[in-house]
């Protein structure tokens, strides 16, 4: 059901969007007012802006039992969208949520669309606790689906006191703006610009935009082209090579180029280039590199040359005469965002003096502890600075990493001699004017998990900048490079003046991250002039090549259309090519001679070209046309009539091809006399039929072609067998075995011919293959694994090789075994078994390969789950070659009856909690996981009693009935809690209350309105008449919270997440419902309100599963 809502309010936000196959973190409120009416989107353009807002409710939302939901479909300036949700997470413990492009699929090729959005899941309680995330992005086929991985808690959504299901019912809504954007189809940056981009190989963005950054520094551009490298180099293996060949092709080409050698010369493979990584990072570990290979050469020292400045570390005592200090350089400085308005006022944060006193007093030799100062002053700066602004900081509060999206102003002139040279060390050059211009400025669009990298440039420091973003380059004015990318909050024009709207206002995640500052007295040297005579021979050679055989083919493309290609398999492409490339059929078109003939010219000057390349005159050419039959195999058919030898290329291709495609595939007959020059092909009758034939030797395992020959369709293969042992280098008498091979797909079928048969009663034809081999003796069949004909076939169209990798050890290739597709479940794990010398092959357990992301799956093939190796490896439409193997301590049929819970155990009068794995038979209730438990853990005393808690988010939502099945258990989510029952909570009096006592905190990220939970929560007795001060006496002691710790400690009666702060002489018993049930979170609870400073855990890690990056690492 669709409905129309008013705008969200203006709220702070400091997330991001992005792909669905990354994560994100918490939620932020917005109000929204109620809905009205129903079944409608509401339209309203202003200028080139296009907007709508829509509402979609989804009924039973907590019965949904499909991984993913789309809802209808909406239109925003003529482009259809729609929302998808994942009910449960996209692998996270949040629900996922996106603006998809409705018709991605069947857009043309190259479409790209602009979009502001905001997506919002509504509180129908409270509507100032709506949940609301919004950003822009660039929609294209490669990112038609955009938005949150964890939009919000699944157990705030589900939980019915939040709010946000009422009546099972969920509101979701977007507000969707469209912007204009050019035409990408038929831009030429080149032409535009004088500039061309990179090419996106799937995550390489923040990659392309560096490189673009360091390429359009003249002087290191110049340095990397004097690198030494040869001829001899392989680009995919030298670094130097490799990025010399493409800053040339970035300097001399007419279209964006490839970073795939580069990328394969860091010793990537494809998840690399999948993986997006950091542009700081990856700066200083390329630099690091080369800097390395640049060593003993002409140009060692460069980088630091160019990039190296140095500062001073001191620590000077206060009340004695004491003073330390370090010289340290730095390639790039890291410059605080947060609290900071400017460049300025962080590199006044930088130098700031830090006063070491009290409890933080500095150790000075011979001194001892001393009050003192600390800070840093700069030596001097590099020719080339380079900042990094710290958008990304972790947030201890929420124990998560966010983005900085505040509003960060940074200057087209840098002036770092200001105030009379307050950031310069006393030993600094003061002769030095440390006046720098602004380069370049690197921006990241998106959140902390995922987003978009590109670039503003200057390259020759004129008004004039660029925007690099992947393949496209575009002039842009200086607002564009500098001032809008502040970021910030950016606020749209009322579409109705006069009307009582809201303001679409939302923040900008589009900010600077990376800038680069060139110093004025340095600039002529920096921004030199790079030519050709800076490129080694060798490689202009290469390149001019490369690029001469990329405008061949590019002009073959273009002037296809004018020619048709004719590709000629003759006897020596089949015997080189069966039984190494090809086993099925007769030959590999894509490995035999290709001609390329206009096609108005007639077929006689073809047979010229070929007389010129094979050798065979004219006159003795026969040209067979191949068919391919219904069984999907592909033959010899027919020779060519000679009136068809008359007719033009183009329209004997367009007898041959009911496909249209460019080619003409033929069969060269040539018939050898006695002295093997070419001689007259024999005249063709209908009696006549051509048989191709292949021999095999079940010994040797090999399968070969020998020849064809004619044969009369009512002779029989008796009268040939003589013929064919010659074929053979067998005596003429050796009795032999004759097979059709008639298909190969999907199954192989390869019969015994009746030898004393006709050929025509045999059902042979022109194209036929015969196979055959020595008649099978007894020995051989002991003997060999694939004795005939036919069980060979069957074993090579099955044969697989698979790469093992251990589970523990993903990326790492451990052996490789050659199987059979049909193998069993048990064949497979015996060989593996057998190869890693297990006795027991039921140990071993098998992970399928995810083809997309190149990892494992996450669920293990269950024993015998699977019939054959065939569906082990196929993932959808493809097939992999890589299987995960494990070793496991007992069987896996044994293992598959147990239940495997992680329960984290706390010890009544130890501050610790160790997490035990129970595994017991799937039967099995919750008292014989505790009876199970009593056996691994320390009792305070031997008659403790235990019980079992499940605990989300800090909150305890249920102790587990005894009589409970464990396999209804899920602890993957939600954390198991055992812990002994204290002896007050056995002996309840009639008046006793127990009631739950949760730690929180007041989120800084929303007003203080909300309160985030953390820490261990427990049950506490509390009896009738009891105030508060003594129930914070008992709390104080449970905790062990020291006196002055506790003193600042707020207690707070907390009903649907809101406070109400109680006084120590408030009674406390009556503010609680008297409920001998402690089953559910919604509950009131106690709360004691303080900041977290308590270690986390490691078993907490699954309530807040974050993904990090992998390092970045240049293998080479």
């Amino acid at each position: 059901m669709t409905m129309m809502t008013p705008p969200p309010l203006e709220q702070e936000d400091d997330e991001m969007l992005v792909p669905r196959s990354e994560l994100i973190e918490g939620p932020q409120p917005m109000e929204v007012a109620q809905a009205e009416t129903p079944t409608m989107a509401e339209n309203q353009p202003v200028e080139d802006l296009s907007t709508t807002r829509f509402t979609w409710m989804i009924e039973n939302f907590s019965r949904l039992t499909a991984k993913k939901l789309y809802s209808d479909v909406f239109t925003v300036g003529g482009y259809k969208w729609r929302i998808l949700i994942f009910p449960k997470g996209n692998n996270v413990d949040h629900l996922s949520m996106y603006l998809d492009v409705a018709d991605s699929t069947t857009l043309p090729y190259g479409w790209s669309r602009n979009a502001q959005f905001s997506l919002a899941v509504r509180n129908q309680i409270q509507s100032e606790f709506t949940i609301r995330k919004d950003t822009q992005h660039q929609f294209n086929s490669r990112e038609s689906d955009w938005g949150f991985t964890s939009f919000m808690p699944l157990g705030d959504l589900y939980d019915p006191s939040r709010g946000f299901l009422v009546n099972d019912t969920c509101v979701i809504g977007a507000e969707v703006v469209i912007r204009r954007v050019l035409d990408q189809w038929n831009y030429d940056s080149k032409k535009e610009t004088g500039y061309v981009g990179l090419k996106n190989q799937g995550a390489t963005c923040y990659m392309n935009s560096l490189l673009q950054t360091l390429y359009h520094i003249p002087y290191f551009r110049k340095a990397v082209y004097h690198m030494p490298t040869t001829e001899n180099d392989i680009p995919s293996t030298s670094i130097p090579l490799a990025l010399q060949s493409l800053f040339y092709k970035l300097q001399y080409s007419a279209s964006s180029v490839s970073t795939k050698e580069l990328t394969k010369s860091f010793g990537w493979d494809t998840y690399d280039s999948f993986m997006q990584h950091d542009v700081q990072e990856l700066n200083r570990v390329l630099c690091e590199k080369l800097e390395d290979k640049m060593k003993g050469t002409v140009v060692e020292g460069s980088i630091q040359q160019l990039f190296e400045g140095h500062h001073m570390n001191f620590i000077e005592c206060i009340n004695v005469d004491y003073k330390s200090s370090r010289k340290e350089s730095f390639y790039d400085l890291q410059l605080d965002v947060k609290g900071c308005k400017d460049v300025y006022a962080s590199f006044d944060k930088y130098v700031e003096v830090e006063r070491l006193e009290g409890d933080n007093k500095y150790h000075a030799e011979q001194y001892g502890l001393q009050d003192a100062k600390k800070g840093v002053l700069f030596i001097d700066f590099p020719p080339v600075l380079q900042l990094h602004l710290k958008r990304f900081e972790y947030d201890f509060m929420r124990d998560t990493m966010v983005k900085i999206n505040d509003r960060y102003e940074f200057p087209l002139q840098l002036d770092l001699d200001r105030y009379n040279g307050k950031y310069l060390s006393p030993d600094a050059n003061h002769t030095v004017r440390n006046l720098y211009t602004l380069h370049s400025v690197l921006v990241h669009s998106g959140g902390v998990h995922g987003g978009h990298y590109y670039a503003f440039i200057r390259p020759t420091l004129s008004d004039q900048w660029y925007k690099f973003d992947d393949e496209r380059v575009t002039k842009e004015d200086v607002k564009r490079a500098l001032e809008e990318q502040y970021g910030g909050e950016e606020e749209l024009p009322q579409r109705n003046p006069g009307f009582n709207n809201t303001p679409f206002k939302f923040t900008k995640y589009s900010n600077a991250y990376m800038l680069v500052y060139i110093r004025e007295t340095d600039k002529d040297k920096i921004i030199c002039n790079v030519d050709e005579k800076d490129i080694a021979e060798h490689l202009r050679i290469r390149l001019k090549k490369e690029q001469e055989e990329k405008e061949r083919k590019k002009k073959e493309k273009a002037e296809a259309h004018l020619y048709t290609i004719i590709k000629v398999a003759r006897d020596e492409d089949l015997v080189q090519q069966t039984g190494k490339d090809i086993y099925f059929d007769l030959v590999d078109h894509d490995k035999v001679r290709s001609f390329r003939i206009q096609k108005q010219l007639p077929f006689s000057y073809f047979k010229d070209e070929v007389a010129k390349e094979f050798g065979v005159p004219v006159q003795y050419q026969r040209f067979w046309l191949w068919a391919k039959r219904q069984n999907h195999t592909y033959r010899p058919n027919r020779p060519l009539y000679p009136q068809e030898e008359a007719q033009s290329a183009q329209q004997l291709r367009e007898v041959s091809n009911k496909a249209h495609n460019a080619e003409l595939k033929l069969f060269l007959e040539v018939e050898l006399g006695p002295d093997l020059h070419p001689i007259a092909p024999p005249e063709k009758t209908k009696e006549d039929i051509l048989l191709f034939f292949k021999f095999y030797d079940p010994e040797k395992e090999d399968l070969r072609y020998v020849g064809r020959l004619f044969v009369k369709a009512f002779g029989k293969p008796l009268d040939i067998l003589s013929k064919l042992n010659q074929m053979a280098d067998f005596p003429p008498n050796e009795e032999i075995e004759l097979y059709e091979e008639i298909k190969f797909e999907p199954n192989v079928m390869c019969e015994l011919i009746n030898k004393k048969l006709s050929f025509r009663a045999c059902q042979l034809e022109d194209g036929d293959i015969i196979c055959y081999q020595k008649t099978p003796t007894q020995e051989i069949e002991e003997k060999c694994r694939y004795p005939d004909v036919p069980s060979f076939l069957e074993y090579v169209h099955n044969r697989q090789v698979v790469h093992f990798r251990s589970l523990e050890r993903p990326k790492e290739e451990d052996f490789t075994l050659e199987l059979s597709k049909l193998f069993t479940y048990d064949d497979v794990v015996e060989r593996v078994a057998r190869h890693i010398n297990l006795e027991d092959p039921s140990k071993i357990r098998l992970t399928p390969h995810n083809c997309y992301s190149q990892q494992p799956k996450p669920q293990q093939i269950k024993y015998r789950g699977v019939e054959h190796l065939l569906d082990m490896l196929i993932h959808y439409n493809q097939t992999s070659d890589i299987l995960y193997y494990e070793v496991l301590d007992i069987p896996l049929p044994e293992l598959q009856c147990l239940k495997t819970l992680k329960v984290a155990f706390h010890h009544a009068m130890k501050d610790e909690a160790l997490i035990h794995n129970i595994r017991l038979p799937k039967s099995s209730t919750v008292a014989d996981v505790i009876n199970n438990l009593k056996t691994k853990v320390e009792l305070s005393h031997p008659d403790a009693e235990l019980r079992l808690l499940e605990v989300f988010y800090h909150k305890i939502y249920k102790i587990f009935p005894l009589t409970e099945r464990i396999e209804s258990i899920n602890d993957q989510y939600w954390t198991l809690r055992a812990e002994e029952i204290p002896e007050e909570e056995k002996n309840l009096g009639p008046d006793d209350r127990l009631i739950h006592v949760y730690h929180f905190m007041k989120d800084p990220n929303q007003n203080q309105m909300q309160v985030i939970n953390f820490g261990e929560p427990f049950f506490l007795v509390i009896h009738d008449g009891e105030t508060l001060a003594e129930i914070k006496l008992r709390i104080q002691k449970k905790l062990q919270i020291l006196d002055e710790e506790f003193s600042k400690w707020k207690f707070a009666l907390l009903s649907l997440g809101r406070p109400e702060y109680i006084e120590d002489s408030e009674i406390i018993a009556g503010r609680f419902q008297q409920r001998r049930d402690v089953y559910g979170a919604w509950e009131q609870y106690l709360g004691l309100e303080h900041s977290d400073t308590t270690p986390k855990r490691a078993y907490t890690s699954n309530q807040n599963r974050h993904t990090y990056e992998k390092p970045v690492k240049i293998y080479n």
